[in-house]
């Protein structure tokens, strides 16, 4: 019965790879220019042999869709797997990978490149690289915070988070309020929104590769955050004190989404609906949880990155007012339900 269990799940983890690629393959025909799949095939494949092309749709799909494409996947994954991993270490189901302040602190980072110029002599990316430092900074914070005056736990977490998340907003609005710079504050507010128009090959390698080997990371840990769920007292009880993992998987975390905030600025909303649908459909084990989540959160956000720029002819729509559209009804229908129970 157990075996034939997993091969249920197995093949539901082969079926979304499948459709994966389906889904990337399909995702650049979509935009102003309609271009063929079979085209797009084409072209991909070409791209990729290094046979060089001087067409328009061998540079929209190559240079301009693509990447943006495969940002969207690595980044629907990346945070896909974080919202996981975060309602296991506050062992809160409603929890998503902002939770601690991270989002805030990416702000906080943005708000003074932008306004003031910190960060200035790391080039061009600076604003995304600062960003990146804040929320990395945040984590740290909140670690510190949670273990003043003894052992940190999942609410002291929480509650260090809510307090930094708090300082950092304080800070970013006052910046804001004494700035005159009325093109800065409209570059911050798109920025928080969210977008995946600055993504390019020459910084996806960094990214893909950090935030796999992190999901793969998190993948061999499924034992551990399996007794998250249950508690410390119950984890002691079977010999594995959580004390050290939890700092661990908060750092990790935060690496994801250093680079993700980077990359594609501030996405919410990812983290907290896709793991609660895959729950739906694989259960609480995260032996198959994360793996099922992360190429579930990819194909959400390609797919979410299409109506973006297919939604208003002429327009892009910043995938974070898309996200939270989407994720703010779910987040009020998960509450009143009461249907986000996963184990423990």
């Amino acid at each position: 019965m157990l075996k034939h269990f997993w091969k249920i799940k197995n093949l539901l983890l082969s079926l979304l790879c499948l459709l994966l690629i389906f889904s990337v393959i399909s995702a650049v025909t979509f935009g102003n220019i309609s271009i063929s799949i079979e085209e797009a095939y084409k072209i991909i494949i070409d791209a990729a042999a290094g046979q060089s092309a001087d067409s328009m749709n061998h540079d929209v799909i190559w240079l301009l869709r693509l990447p943006r494409i495969v940002l969207a996947a690595i980044v629907g994954a990346g945070l896909s797997v974080c919202g996981v991993v975060m309602q296991a270490i506050v062992k809160n189901p409603l929890a998503d990978p902002y939770i601690l302040g991270i989002s805030s602190g990416a702000s906080f980072g943005a708000t003074l490149a932008i306004l003031l110029g910190v960060g200035s002599f790391f080039g061009e990316n600076f604003i995304g690289i600062t960003a990146a430092l804040g929320a990395f900074a945040v984590s740290i914070g909140v670690l510190i915070i949670a273990n003043c005056g003894g052992r940190s736990n999942s609410i002291k977490l929480l509650l260090g988070g809510m307090a930094l998340s708090a300082v950092c907003s304080a800070f970013s609005s006052f910046i804001v309020y004494f700035s005159n710079d009325k093109d800065g504050i409209q570059t911050i507010s798109y920025w928080l929104m969210g977008s995946l128009a600055g993504a390019k090959w020459e910084n996806l390698a960094v990214i893909f590769t950090i935030v796999t080997i992190c999901i793969i990371f998190f993948a061999t840990q499924s034992r551990i955050l399996n007794l998250m769920l249950l508690g410390d007292e119950t984890a002691i009880t079977l010999g594995t004190d959580l004390h050290a993992y939890r700092h661990t998987y908060l750092m990790v975390s935060a690496l994801i989404i250093g680079f993700i905030v980077f990359s594609a600025g501030v996405i919410g909303f990812v983290g907290l609906v896709v793991p609660h649908i895959v729950r739906m459909l694989t259960g609480t084990d995260h032996k198959i949880l994360i793996p099922v989540s992360a190429v579930s959160g990819a194909i959400f956000l390609i797919w979410a990155d299409v109506l973006c720029r297919t939604l208003i002819s002429g327009t892009e729509l910043p995938i974070g007012i898309l996200i939270s559209l989407i994720g703010a009804p779910c987040f009020v229908y998960l509450m009143v339900k009461r249907t986000y129970g996963f184990g423990g």
